[in-house]
């Protein structure tokens, strides 16, 4: 299924979805329409129990994204940016607050928003020959959809002030040793090995994996006294399934387990 107007082209492959940024001839820039597609894409995957994971990727092998779409963005009056980076927060929000695991394939550059918008997925794969970076102080800017606060909890403070404050460029061994992607494609394209990575999501359980999300996304803003309770919360979910159960009873049995999200 594909859509240029909204400058995003959806396919599924059984029960993993693929959402690839198709705006070739623009590097896969982010404009208002392709940002509001993803937001509801996300959304609507939420309640999708067909669905257990996602990649997103770009179009073509120049670009996953190169951000922002600044010929859109020149016609923009201040009132408009501020309306638009609300829309981008809403969005990767969406993305990031997903109880079923998304999966980046950065085929191509990913700067600016387009880094940005990979950080809000659970993990990425990155191609071995492009770049990524937080490029925007070199635009007079800083980050503004959610950069900032995404890249410290995966770099810390230190390392982040480096990659944004001299909006650095860096390449997929450095990427890979800083923990910002967790695999690279080394000789092969980055959107199969997301694929493989997202494929044991297929039969996986899905309550455990949404639960086990949650509790990883909270660990970096709850004092650990808190996050431990969290956990419990999100281990009671778990507990409560039948999933649960027919994991039991799927080892009992010495077969695999059919996970239904119940």
């Amino acid at each position: 299924m594909s859509d240029q107007e909204y400058g995003v082209t959806v396919e599924r492959r059984g029960a993993i979805a693929v959402w690839t940024l198709d705006r070739p001839d623009r590097m896969n820039a982010l404009g208002r329409s392709t940002v509001r597609e993803l937001g509801r894409l996300a959304r609507e995957a939420r309640h999708d129990a067909s669905l257990r994971a996602v990649v997103l990727t770009g179009r073509g092998d120049r670009a996953f994204c190169a951000g922002a779409d600044l010929k859109e963005r020149q016609s923009m009056s201040e009132e408009d940016v501020r309306d638009f980076l609300g829309l981008y927060r809403a969005a990767f929000d969406a993305i990031d607050r997903l109880p079923k695991p998304v999966i980046a394939a950065v085929n191509g550059v990913a700067f600016g928003g387009g880094l940005e918008l990979a950080l809000a997925c659970d993990l990425r794969v990155m191609s071995s020959t492009t770049q990524i970076g937080l490029t925007e102080v070199s635009l007079a800017i800083i980050p503004g959809a959610g950069g900032t606060q995404r890249i410290t909890r995966l770099v810390g403070p230190a390392k982040a002030k480096e990659l944004i404050l001299l909006a650095r460029r860096i390449d997929a061994q450095e990427a890979l040793a800083l923990g910002i992607v967790n695999r690279v494609a080394e000789g092969r394209s980055a959107l199969d090995v997301a694929l493989e990575l997202a494929a044991p999501f297929e039969n996986a359980a899905p309550i455990a994996v949404a639960a086990a999300l949650e509790a990883i996304d909270a660990a970096s803003d709850l004092p650990l006294d808190a996050g431990l309770l969290h956990e419990r919360r999100c281990y009671e979910r778990t507990l409560e399934s039948q999933d649960r159960l027919e994991a039991l009873a799927a080892f009992r049995d010495k077969r695999a387990p059919r996970y239904l999200g119940h």
